[in-house]
């Protein structure tokens, strides 16, 4: 080979892309339900059974991997369901084994007035019973697009639920008195629990937890801390710690542009207002949260998974003792497609929920 051959190939060498970086842990990606319509969370049952919602209206039971071909019975049917809102998150009791109680969000009214309830009944074989309403946010917001809706069941029984802002009523995120742009603490019979933050105001309302949000999807709990993910609008995706009484400053404080490319705010950080612990730009449209404490992966044990819609992926996180991000990892974007949900099986396996008219769920096993 001549010098200026050689030349040249080392010179091309240097121009062709990097090798993409191993995963950290090794898995393989296996489709187990197909033709979903708008799925949107996914909880197991202690047997191993799994329930599912499609944003649609309906609530499917998953058995041996299998969807059962007809909807659990028993839910309302008065579920408004346009754009973002519909049939959204579902979470069991912990006392579930004993007494079959599951908890359900979902938006009521229509475009011009809706609200985001929160939903109480016993699962008793393929139906539902004794439904009924612990919780509706006020005031009724307009439009279909930020309604919130995902919940975390905490340690005590009670219940952790996100709303949204309704979007064009952002200011209302900073008003203790609304129920819009925050996180709701109630109790599993829908009562107000005594230890709340702000349940001794007269100018806010007892169910608030934290205020200052835009649109919380996803909430985990590390340890007995609990962590939020929150869509920004272009950029300004956050990942947040949680503490009980906390303003976390939307929109007084963003590092993200409004979508007309304007700024929402000067500020990204203001006395008083907690600060994210990791921000995404641009956004990847953050859409849940899993803490994995699973056997099948000892690599991840320990870290969150987000899963994104915009960005068609799960980003892994790693935390240090203090709740500081270490590290990040871009995972199963080889699926190319809106990651809504994450969920963690008995066996330690992943399950990912993909967002769209004909949803699918797939399992990241070894």
């Amino acid at each position: 080979m001549s010098l200026r051959i050689l030349v040249l190939a080392l010179c091309m060498a240097c121009l062709a892309a990097p090798a993409a970086a191993q995963p950290s842990a090794e898995y393989r990606l296996r489709t187990v339900l197909r033709g979903l319509a708008h799925p949107w969370a996914l909880v197991f049952l202690p047997d191993g059974r799994a329930l599912l919602t499609e944003r649609s209206g309906r609530l499917r039971l998953v058995v041996h991997g299998r969807l059962l071909a007809e909807p659990v019975a028993g839910l309302p049917r008065d579920i408004y369901v346009e754009g973002e809102a519909g049939l959204l998150d579902v979470a069991i009791d912990p006392g579930f084994a004993r007494n079959g109680v599951v908890y359900l969000t979902l938006t009521r009214g229509d475009r011009d007035a809706n609200a985001t309830c929160v939903l109480r009944g016993r699962l008793v074989g393929t139906r539902l019973e004794d439904v009924r309403t612990l919780f509706e946010s006020r005031p009724r917001k307009r439009g279909a697009v930020h309604n919130g809706g995902r919940m975390v069941v905490l340690a005590d029984g009670s219940l952790v639920v996100a709303t949204g802002e309704g979007s064009d009523r952002r200011e209302a995120a900073q008003d203790p008195r609304s129920h819009l742009g925050k996180l709701l603490r109630i109790a599993g019979d829908g009562t107000v629990p005594p230890g709340n933050p702000f349940v001794a105001r007269a100018d806010a309302a007892p169910e608030v937890y934290t205020l200052g949000h835009r649109n919380v999807q996803g909430l985990a709990l590390v340890e007995g801390v609990l962590y939020a993910s929150e869509h920004g609008p272009r950029g300004g995706d956050e990942l947040n710690r949680i503490e009980p009484g906390a303003n976390y400053g939307w929109p007084l404080a963003t590092r993200g542009l409004d979508y007309a490319w304007v700024r929402v705010s000067p500020f990204t950080s203001l006395p008083g207002l907690v600060d994210p612990r990791y921000v995404w730009t641009p956004a990847i449209a953050p859409a849940g949260l899993l803490h994995y404490d699973g056997e099948m992966f000892p690599e991840w044990r320990g870290d969150l998974f987000v899963p994104a819609l915009v960005g068609r992926s799960v980003r892994r996180i790693r935390l240090d003792v203090h709740g500081e991000v270490l590290e990040e990892e871009v995972l199963f974007a080889e699926l190319d497609a809106r990651i809504r949900t994450i969920a963690q099986a008995p066996d330690g396996a992943l399950w990912l929920v993909t967002d769209g008219a004909a949803g699918r769920v797939v399992r990241v096993g070894r």
